[in-house]
């Protein structure tokens, strides 16, 4: 009888060695700390408070028809990063009032208009808000009221409450006939500087616009 001998062969084609598991593992680390950075955004604009008016109250009054409102939005990030490179942004609150007809289409009895320009001050570190009734050129000319704040949230806070708007003169408006108050806020983004207008067209980072109706009922029913 022959004697066979043996021989025991070892691999170690699987198994790394500990610097690339080292290795392997901080590229793993990595690429998942990169996938919630990327997933982020997208839970941030999740979360974000849709923009919409939620509170609109009419008065009547003795000299006129008056408008409060409060919105709710979040300013555009491109918007906001233009303003702290100094580039100012336009707003514009539009109210018109139509008079309901049965037997044809309403007919507008008054309108009303709101410009706002915010600024940022970046010497100074402030933002500024100016309110007209005419529009506002980057001069700032024909504005009725400014005010300064050091903090955008304040300022945006500012622009999201509307106290007490006259929109209509009292000979505008029939005591005794039901009206239609729209109302709309919105990113002015013809102010803008031409090429910003240019890539704004049809993007979405650009948008802001934020509306609602409300009926005036006549004095009778009130």
């Amino acid at each position: 009888m022959h004697r066979v001998s043996t021989t025991d062969f070892f691999t170690h084609c699987c198994k790394k060695p500990p610097g690339e598991r080292r290795k392997a593992r901080s590229v793993f680390l990595w690429a998942m700390a990169w996938l919630l950075v990327l997933a982020w955004p997208v839970h941030a604009q999740a979360q974000a408070p849709a923009s919409e008016v939620s509170e609109l109250r009419l008065e009547r009054a003795d000299d006129g028809v008056y408008l409060s409102a409060t919105l709710q939005f979040a300013l555009p990030e491109l918007a906001v990063d233009a303003l702290y490179k100094g580039i100012p942004m336009f707003f514009v609150a539009e109210a018109q009032v139509l008079r309901e007809r049965w037997y044809w289409s309403d007919r507008r009895v008054a309108t009303a208009t709101r410009y706002l320009r915010l600024s940022y001050q970046p010497l100074t570190r402030r933002w500024r808000l100016s309110t007209s009734t005419s529009p506002i050129s980057n001069t700032g000319l024909g504005v009725v009221l400014g005010q300064n704040f050091d903090d955008l949230r304040d300022a945006v806070l500012a622009m999201q409450r509307i106290s007490r708007w006259k929109i209509a003169d009292a000979s505008e408006i029939d005591a005794d006939v039901l009206h239609l108050v729209n109302f709309r806020f919105r990113l002015d983004m013809s102010q803008l500087p031409r090429p910003l207008q240019i890539g704004a067209v049809g993007s979405a980072g650009w948008s802001l616009v934020v509306a609602r109706n409300q009926r005036l009922v006549p004095e009778a029913a009130r």
